[in-house]
């Protein structure tokens, strides 16, 4: 079982650091490629560009709990809910027009899903 994890291509999982503007403030973010990856697909599901996304998600936060703790944290389980409700969110994304693109790091994550590098 193990072999399925330890397996994995070693990209996936390298730390990648992105600036962005949140909240007015050039900030950096560190996350691994495979959530920057799962990112940029929920940024073109929203109609919008990764740091369009991230700055509209950040001022929402902020807007329903008056503060924004460890955002990074924030990004990887969006991203967790992102895959577990894919169909839904996919669905409702393409009653408002069809997706430019279908990022292969989420088909990667699906249960029973061939690595697409293997």
């Amino acid at each position: 079982m193990c072999r399925i994890f330890a397996g994995q291509d070693p990209e996936g999982y390298r730390a990648v650091t992105r600036s962005v503007r949140l909240g007015g403030h050039s900030t950096s973010i560190r996350l691994e490629n495979a959530y920057w990856e799962i990112l940029d697909e929920i940024a073109i599901t929203q109609g919008m560009t990764t740091p369009r996304f991230l700055g509209v998600l950040y001022d929402e936060v902020l807007e329903l709990h008056g503060e924004v703790r460890n955002f990074a944290s924030l990004l990887r389980v969006s991203c967790t809910k992102f895959v577990e409700n894919r169909d839904r969110t996919l669905a409702a994304a393409n009653a408002d027009g069809p997706l430019r693109r279908r990022d292969t790091a989420v088909r990667r994550l699906e249960p029973g899903a061939a690595d697409a590098r293997a």
